[in-house]
């Protein structure tokens, strides 16, 4: 069930999703600055590349981790997370879309605080 959720995520929007993620990664690695923040980015594009089958874990991301996610939030990405979030409840509106909007609220948690997050 994992392969047919991801190949149909795929066809229907995963990879346009997927570049514009590895897109803004690159961008943010332009700076010496933003590099933690592109790997972030790295690392959510991946996830949203082949979202079924894995689990988002927000850990222990320790004071460095806190503040990179604080200005995270306040910079970069909270529109992105609040997009994902209701996408999620667009998706749930149907019974054939709940599968879909369970991954987007997956990504939503990870596009929010995404330093320290550990990916399953």
């Amino acid at each position: 069930m994992r392969i047919i959720g991801n190949i149909i995520w795929l066809l229907f929007g995963g990879i346009v999703l997927a570049l514009g993620w590895m897109l803004a990664g690159l961008i943010l690695c332009i700076t010496i600055i933003g590099i933690p923040f592109g790997v972030q980015c790295f690392k959510i594009g991946a996830l949203v590349l082949w979202p079924f089958g894995r689990e988002v874990q927000i850990g222990n991301f320790g004071v460095g981790g806190l503040l990179l996610n604080i200005i995270w939030i306040i910079f970069f990405r909270w529109e992105l997370a609040l997009s994902h979030f209701i996408t999620g409840l667009l998706f749930c509106i149907t019974i054939v879309g709940i599968p879909f909007g369970l991954q987007h609220f997956k990504l939503a948690k990870l596009g929010l605080v995404p330093f320290g997050a550990r990916i399953n």
